[in-house]
């Protein structure tokens, strides 16, 4: 029996770029409640309920919070999965997505 060769073939010249990173940014309104918002924050970002406490504080004192910064299509989902949970419960809590670096 004969022996098989490999032959290893290296690409170079190929970079890897990291992916783009957005802010998931909640909107301050006056009927989503504080409670939901804490919750959907430990729920779909894994905050501590203190931590998630201060920073709901930090969107009704200040009408808006940075509550993730995370790639596109990651952000992307957590923003759609709010949203249709906070409609779900009828509640109109606004989630917006921008580029980390805008």
């Amino acid at each position: 029996m004969g022996q098989t060769d490999v032959i290893t073939k290296v690409v170079t010249g190929e970079e890897i770029k990291e992916p783009s990173m957005f802010k998931v940014i909640y909107l301050n309104d006056h009927k989503t409640t504080m409670e939901f918002v804490v919750e959907s924050l430990i729920d779909f970002f894994d905050y501590t309920p203190e931590t998630a406490h201060k920073i709901t504080l930090d969107i009704h004192e200040v009408g808006s919070a940075v509550v993730a910064v995370l790639p596109f299509e990651v952000a992307e989902q957590k923003g759609i999965e709010v949203t249709m949970c906070a409609r779900a419960q009828k509640m109109p809590l606004q989630v917006k997505l921008e580029p980390e670096n805008a």
